[in-house]
């Protein structure tokens, strides 16, 4: 798989699973939205090209958008006034499911759960993550009773909200996390994808650990 491949998995999850849809289509060039997220995705050949399709849906008051490409990442920030931009690289699971000794115990997340969620992470909004939670989108892992930590969905679709408690940090609590949830989305006949903010280094070396391939390409998250 390329990595154009790889990057343009985010538009196959949300499209495979039925909550996107393909705003406009010319041959390289795509803006597509998903519903339940409310991302939107562009894909262009150059930068203009890309400019010019986001001023021709101006009305639709873009707030999330992915851009595949940093150079078009940056110019639609600051052409469109978003506030911030996210710079990452895009990780795919390309093997056959992975064979690991499991050790935790691993049931999904539930509203009463919300409070010690929000209280220990809080890089999504709490909104977004009682969505997680809704959409049962979100793995807590057990060892001998201990909440170790947890891993989860965004809402597009990208692996992500990982987070291991300091008191099992080093352990292979975050490795086997990841597989675990790895497994699932492949059970669900997705092919599992995130990404990784471009500076990550230890993100980076645990999804290489992990067995993910990389695209070569930086794409950007931006919101307003």
């Amino acid at each position: 798989m390329t990595s154009e491949e790889i990057d343009f998995l985010s538009v196959d999850r949300v499209l495979r699973r039925g909550t996107g849809e393909i705003l406009e289509e010319q041959g390289r060039t795509l803006l597509a939205y998903d519903r339940v997220s409310g991302a939107h995705f562009l894909r262009c050949g150059g930068v203009e090209e890309g400019l010019s399709l986001l001023a021709r849906h101006r009305e639709r008051n873009i707030r999330l958008l992915m851009t595949f490409g940093e150079a078009l990442g940056r110019a639609a920030c600051e052409r469109f006034g978003f506030a911030d931009m996210f710079e990452c690289y895009q990780v795919a699971w390309l093997s056959p499911p992975p064979i690991f000794r499991q050790t935790l115990v691993l049931r999904e997340a539930e509203e009463a759960d919300l409070p010690l969620l929000t209280r220990v992470y809080d890089l999504i909004s709490p909104e977004e993550l009682a969505q997680v939670v809704k959409r049962r989108s979100l793995l807590l892992g057990y060892r001998g009773g201990a909440l170790v930590g947890f891993i989860g969905e965004h809402l597009e679709g990208s692996m992500g909200l990982l987070y291991v408690f300091p008191a099992f940090r080093r352990q292979g609590a975050a490795l086997e996390l990841e597989r675990h949830f790895i497994a699932r989305t492949l059970e669900k006949g997705f092919i599992p994808f995130g990404q990784v903010e471009k500076n990550n280094r230890a993100s980076l070396a645990l999804q290489e650990k992990v067995g993910m391939a990389r695209s070569e390409n930086l794409n950007c998250w931006m919101w307003k």
